[in-house]
């Protein structure tokens, strides 16, 4: 469907900052207790996850952006 567009170092640090932002959304600001602040966080963290998984970064593929070496 898509074309992967996120290279190795990308995809590490994407997977890296999305665990970092997940465990202070859950357990530094209380999210896993309901605090609204940190699930919030812990919500956004899924993005740069899935990303990071994925492989597909949609963001880069108007402006052709791809960090990936063929």
């Amino acid at each position: 469907m898509f074309k992967k567009n996120l290279g190795r170092l990308d995809r590490t640090v994407r997977f890296t900052a999305g665990a970092a932002m997940l465990v202070i959304g859950l357990f530094v600001l209380r999210g896993w207790q309901g605090n609204s602040t940190g699930t919030d966080v812990a919500f956004f963290a899924l993005v740069p996850l899935g990303t990071s998984l994925v492989g597909i970064c949609p963001a880069y593929i108007p402006f052709g952006i791809s960090t990936r070496k063929d």
